[in-house]
């Protein structure tokens, strides 16, 4: 149901009595959240690891928020990577590579309002097969996620979180997609699994993260933004011609 028709049959219900706009602007905002929906990505091969409870942080506070959550593991088993052969051109919505967890996860973008993505630091990079994932779902079937809002976390021992968060958000940035941030960049650290529930400024920047998304959320109703060809035809150019 639209913002416009609940406000619309909340007043026709209320009959005689006396409902302001702002209760009946709340009553709106209840109705959508419990519809919202954000997809989690578990980009590490370690199924409760660090990722897993980092992103696990978010999870519970948009879920406080009332918001529905659902975290999906990417799994140890292989990933194929892009070959940049136009096959899902060809099958719109899909790679024609349907031997991994990359459709699956794909499939989740359509009942999506939001995603966050969560990686390991490998070399001061996000782990590659995360990296195909991203790559070959958006190409496929990035008319199911974009313009919805996306944050990215960085899960590391020590150093290079910093290049994986800005790697992960470059997709979002070419997809339209909002990012959401925190109080900090989204970060959290820890090596041995479960070590990242001890990192206190990082549990507290997750939940700020949360919060945020929610915030977000809430303010659009999860309509996502336009992008491009809201106002004009999108215009490809390459410098070599």
């Amino acid at each position: 149901m639209k913002r416009r028709e609940f406000l619309e049959k909340s007043a026709l219900a209320a009959g005689g009595a006396v409902l302001s706009a702002t209760g009946v602007e709340a009553l709106a905002k209840q109705a959508d959240t419990k519809k919202m929906k954000v997809l989690l990505i578990n980009g590490s091969p370690h199924d409760k690891g660090n990722t897993f409870t980092a992103l696990s942080e978010v999870a519970k506070t948009l879920e406080q928020e009332g918001i529905k959550c659902e975290m999906v593991w990417i799994g140890n088993k292989p990933v194929r990577g892009c070959i940049a052969c136009g096959g899902c051109g060809r099958k719109p919505g899909a790679c024609v590579f349907d031997d991994d967890v990359c459709n699956s996860i794909s499939r989740k973008y359509t009942e999506a309002d939001a995603l966050v993505v969560g990686s390991p630091v490998y070399y001061g990079q996000p782990n590659g097969a995360l990296l195909s994932v991203i790559q070959r779902s958006f190409y496929s079937n990035g008319r199911s996620i974009s313009g919805k809002p996306a944050a990215a976390v960085a899960v590391c021992r020590r150093g290079g979180a910093t290049a994986v968060y800005e790697s992960l958000n470059m997709p979002f940035q070419m997809m339209n997609m909002p990012i959401v941030t925190s109080q900090y960049w989204n970060i959290v650290y820890g090596a041995s699994p479960g070590q990242a529930a001890l990192d206190t400024e990082g549990m507290q920047t997750m939940r700020t993260l949360g919060h945020n998304l929610a915030a977000l959320l809430k303010a659009t109703g999860g309509v996502p933004a336009p992008g491009k060809g809201a106002d004009e035809s999108f215009q490809m150019m390459n410098f070599i011609r």
